[in-house]
């Protein structure tokens, strides 16, 4: 296939591009003149590529990036801004001018396919005893959940222009992923974080179990119109999370139990000096928020139902490649 990434430049987009130029496929990666590539090029070494400088917020440079492509993995998206607005500009009017980009290309054939990269954040928490399944309502949490939601209803209101299909991943792990990495540090420096008042269940999913089913989404006629979960049977709790890689990586942190309430008082805390020096701390109200949840699960049962996808990676293996390769780089 012939195929665009936007937001290729991150820690998903890196991981599917690798796994498309390792198929054959011709990969374009759409990316922003500050975006640090290091990672990308180091994965793409000795692989054909093409690099497309543009953002998803300026028009002209969509409407030159989709032509001549099959496909567009749209993944492009911010998860920290200090203001609704900006969350609302990025993510969800960023997927508006990508699929009028698409749905404007001149010509007979057929429209390139959107998958989009939507995110268990749109519908908000869910409760111990039941996980999310694709057909729940939107509830975000929090404004990237809201940008989130509002880009998928975007993308499926031009499901009669272009093929359109969704997938929703929940928290990702992996070798190069951010998100998780404070929770490594902290075991490092001796502290096992448990919040009073669990246990929270989570779903998680490896970056490469991603990465598959966007393949699958970009091929199969099934997925056409749909949205899809990407989660396994299993659920891990923080405290649990923190425990594998804790043993990973031969750490033997002590136990901090810490109340609800001084866990959001930090994170304001945080906050307000993100606001004050435009530092980006790794606590912040909105992961306070999504840690304090009574859970975050869903049901990958869809996808396995009409396409035939399960996720095949073991989440303790997961965290402990996580954190061999964080160890690896460096980053610990």
């Amino acid at each position: 296939m012939n195929a665009l990434i936007t937001g290729a430049g991150g820690f998903l987009g890196t991981w599917l591009a690798r796994a498309l130029v390792a198929r054959g496929d011709r990969v374009s990666c759409l990316l922003r003149p500050s975006t640090d590539a290091r990672e990308l090029e180091k994965a793409l070494e000795g692989h054909p590529w093409k690099r497309v400088l543009g953002d998803v917020t300026d028009r002209a440079s969509l409407e030159e990036a989709v032509k001549g492509v099959d496909v567009v993995f749209h993944l492009a998206g911010i998860r920290r801004a200090a203001q609704r607005d900006e969350f609302i500009r990025v993510n969800a009017g960023g997927t508006r001018l990508l699929c009028e980009a698409l749905a404007a290309l001149p010509g007979p054939a057929p429209k390139p396919r959107l998958v989009m990269c939507g995110s268990l954040a749109s519908h908000g928490p869910s409760t111990p005893e039941r996980p999310h399944v694709e057909e729940d309502a939107f509830h975000p949490h929090e404004w990237y959940g809201e940008s989130k939601a509002e880009a998928e209803r975007i993308a499926f209101s031009f499901k009669d222009r272009l093929p359109v299909t969704v997938i929703r991943p929940p928290r990702i792990l992996g070798p190069g992923d951010r998100e998780n990495l404070s929770f490594f540090k902290l075991a490092k420096q001796g502290i096992r974080l448990e919040l009073v008042g669990g246990p929270r269940p989570l779903s998680l999913v490896d970056v490469e179990d991603v990465v598959d089913l966007l393949i699958v989404l970009a091929e199969r006629p099934e997925a056409l119109g749909e949205a899809f979960f990407c989660a396994g049977p299993e659920r891990l709790t923080l405290e649990e999370m923190q425990d594998l890689g804790a043993k990973a990586l031969g750490y033997h942190p002590r136990t901090v139990r810490m109340p609800p309430a001084v866990l959001t008082a930090l994170a304001t805390a945080a906050d307000g000096v993100t606001r004050l020096t435009g530092k980006k701390l790794p606590l912040n109200r909105k992961l306070a928020r999504q840690l304090l949840a009574p859970a975050w699960t869903c049901s990958g049962a869809k996808a396995e139902r009409l396409l035939g996808f399960r996720p095949r990676r073991n989440l303790a293996e997961s965290i402990t490649r996580s954190g061999e390769w964080y160890r690896a780089q460096g980053w610990l």
